[in-house]
C-alpha cells in the first residue's frame, strides 16, 4: 500500500502530466494563429493559465488585435483570484514564496489542494507538487507543440483537448456525492455551455461563479428558517 505522501505525489504527477499534454495543443494552435515560438513560450511561462492562453490565441487569430485578446485572457484569469482567496490562509506564504505561489495558483493546484482537506500539510504539499508539475510539463510540451506545429495535425484528434478536463473532473468527482453539490455542478456546467455560444470568452466562467453564490444564499436562507 502506498503511503499518503506517495499518494499525493502520484496525484500531482498525474494531473501535471495530463495538463501538460494539453500544452501540445496550445503550442500548435498558437503558432497557427501567427505567434512565433518565443512569443508562444512567453505566454506559457509568464501568463501560465491554460484557459487564458487559449482565449488570447483564439481572439488574436480572428485579427481582432492584441487589446481584445488581452481582455479575453484577463476575464478567464479572474478565477485564479478566487482561488487565491481560498489558498491564502492555507499556504500562509511570505517573502519570495508569495509571488512564486501566486504564479502557481491555477485550477489544478487549487483542485489537488482542495481534495486533501482537512489536512493542512497535505493541502500545501498538493499545491506545490501539482503547481510545479504542471508548470514543467505545460512548458515543455508547449514547446513541443510550437515546434511541431501543423505536423501533429488537429490536436483534438489525439484527445489532447480533453486530457486536462478529464483530470480535473477526476479530482472533484468524489466531492459530488452530496446531492446539492452535484446539482450545483450540473447547473454550472449547463450555464457555462449555454452562454459560451453567444457571450465573450471568460464571461461564462465568471457567471457560473454567480450560480454558486446563488446556491450559497439559498442554503443560508434555508438554514435561517
Amino acid at each position: 500500500m502506498p503511503s499518503e505522501a506517495q499518494s499525493v505525489k502520484a496525484i500531482s504527477f498525474g494531473v501535471g502530466f495530463a495538463t501538460g499534454l494539453y500544452g501540445i495543443s496550445f503550442g500548435a494552435l498558437s503558432v497557427a494563429a501567427g505567434l512565433d515560438f518565443w512569443q508562444t513560450m512567453a505566454l506559457s511561462l509568464l501568463m501560465f493559465s491554460g484557459g487564458s492562453q487559449f482565449a488570447f490565441v483564439g481572439v488574436f487569430a480572428t485579427g481582432a488585435g492584441v487589446v481584445p485578446a488581452v481582455l479575453s485572457a484577463w476575464l478567464l484569469g479572474v478565477r485564479n483570484g478566487f482561488y487565491a482567496i481560498r489558498l491564502a490562509p492555507v499556504m500562509s506564504l511570505s517573502g519570495i514564496l508569495k509571488p512564486v505561489g501566486a504564479q502557481l495558483t491555477i485550477d489544478e493546484s487549487n483542485a489537488v489542494s482542495l481534495s486533501q482537506e482537512p489536512d493542512i500539510a497535505k493541502q500545501r504539499q498538493g499545491f506545490w507538487l501539482t503547481g510545479i508539475a504542471v508548470f514543467i510539463f505545460w512548458n515543455l510540451l508547449t514547446a513541443v507543440g510550437a515546434l511541431l506545429g501543423s505536423a501533429i495535425g488537429n490536436p483534438a484528434d489525439w484527445g489532447l483537448d480533453a486530457a486536462a478536463g478529464a483530470a480535473f473532473l477526476g479530482l472533484i468527482w468524489p466531492r459530488l456525492k452530496e446531492s446539492k453539490l452535484l446539482l450545483l455542478a450540473v447547473v454550472s456546467a449547463f450555464t457555462a455551455t449555454y452562454l459560451s455560444s453567444f457571450v465573450p470568452a471568460g464571461i461564462p466562467v465568471l457567471l457560473t461563479a454567480g450560480v454558486a453564490v446563488i446556491f450559497w444564499i439559498i442554503e443560508l436562507l434555508g438554514k435561517s428558517k
